[in-house]
């Protein structure tokens, strides 16, 4: 007798625990998300950016002390930086290119 109570409370408890009925709600997000393609080219001294209006432009050379910082005012940007014959680390937005001028 003990084990049928044991056995009914058991039941009762599982039931109590379980959702009776559940119904969710139909939304579906769509989120957009715009990739940015930034693409970085030099030619001489002359430093060609397309793809970064609003975005921060930096040089920093192979010590990774920054030489120049600029804010890309368009999509299609030319600088000439004026920076001695060497090795530069270019970092727009969040591409990163390694750039030689010679």
């Amino acid at each position: 007798m003990r084990k049928k109570y044991i056995a009914l409370f058991f039941v009762a408890a599982l039931s109590m625990g379980m959702p009776m009925a559940s119904r969710a709600m139909a939304s579906i997000e769509i989120i957009e998300q715009v990739m940015q393609s930034v693409d970085i080219s030099v030619s001489g001294s002359v430093l060609h950016v397309t793809g970064a209006a609003g975005l921060d432009l930096k040089v920093y050379n192979v010590t990774g002390v920054l030489v120049k910082s600029l804010r890309v005012d368009s999509d299609d940007k030319r600088y000439d930086l004026n920076l001695p014959k060497g090795c530069y680390i270019v970092k727009v937005g969040k591409t990163v290119r390694k750039i030689s001028i010679r």
